[in-house]
């Protein structure tokens, strides 16, 4: 089960095709403050990764990520937090990766580097 923070619905419509095609749940919200709070009030386990924009309303997804792991959460240290942008530049990558995000997908989404991604981040989660 994913948590996607995307505003675009058409990203996110993209992106719940894409992982459903393969079995997978995806719960979506619209910015990086929703998912924070999604991801608080879950339960330990609920969550198997966390798909995060960067460029979104309220709070985006560079916040949204420290907050996440800072919250206290059972998982808030291990979850994989994955960065899904545009934004594809060295700089970027390291921002992600600073606050806390284990890996960064430019979008337009290559699914076999995601899927790569994914098994590869949450095998090291458990």
């Amino acid at each position: 089960r994913f948590l996607l923070a995307e505003d675009n619905a058409i990203n996110q419509e993209i992106a719940v095709e894409l992982l459903t095609a393969y079995g997978a749940k995806v719960e979506t919200r619209n910015d990086g403050k929703q998912a924070l709070l999604a991801f608080t009030a879950s339960a330990e386990g609920y969550y198997d990764a966390v798909l995060m924009d960067i460029q979104m309303p309220v709070m985006n997804g560079y916040e949204a990520a420290r907050r996440i792991r800072t919250c206290g959460h059972p998982q808030a240290q291990s979850i994989p937090i994955i960065a899904m942008t545009a934004n594809v530049f060295t700089e970027d990558v390291l921002a992600a990766r600073n606050a806390g995000m284990d890996a960064h997908i430019a979008k337009p989404i290559d699914l076999t580097k995601l899927y790569q991604v994914l098994k590869e981040k949450m095998d090291a989660a458990d």
